[in-house]
């Protein structure tokens, strides 16, 4: 027999307590013995605590709005100096600018920009478009790339 041959159905249905000892969940019918939890009606709170004061309640809140958008890597227009040609993640990545090449990244202004670039991220700032076109070079904006799994860089290197 195989794993795969096994007949079992994946919805089992729920155990009915209380119809009697032979039925093998009778008598207590799995509440133990006696006790505020073995009692019926009485519900108790989620977060109640015996009459404790609940440490939810205890701690304080963490108040205001959290972003789960991961913020952008600033670059500064000073900083493509050493750069020049076409200037994309991947080349600021390498030039150890920023982290990774797979998140997005923003250009600010600081200082003067030099070399000629085109530059091709998620954004830049109106003056850095400014200088970039002042300098002779140019701006576009472009998604950010998406990292390729390993299966299908596995699958990308067989096609080769």
């Amino acid at each position: 027999m195989k794993y795969n041959d096994l007949q079992i159905s994946a919805n089992r249905d729920k155990k009915r307590v209380g119809r009697g000892i032979s039925a093998g969940g009778g008598k207590t019918a799995g509440r133990g013995t006696k006790g505020q939890n073995s009692r019926t009606g009485k519900k108790l709170r989620a977060m109640f605590q015996g009459g404790q004061r609940p440490l939810a309640q205890a701690i304080p809140k963490n108040r205001g709005f959290k972003s789960l958008r991961t913020p952008a890597q600033v670059v500064y227009v000073d900083h493509l100096n050493t750069l020049s040609g076409k200037v994309d993640n991947f080349d600021l990545f390498e030039a150890g600018m920023i982290a990774t090449p797979f998140h997005a990244v923003k250009v600010i202004a600081r200082g003067e920009l030099t070399a000629k670039v085109d530059l091709k991220v998620q954004g830049a700032s109106k003056s850095v478009q400014e200088a970039i076109k002042k300098a002779g070079g140019t701006f576009e904006k472009i998604a950010t790339p998406i990292k390729q799994s390993s299966k299908e860089a596995a699958e990308a290197d067989t096609k080769k």
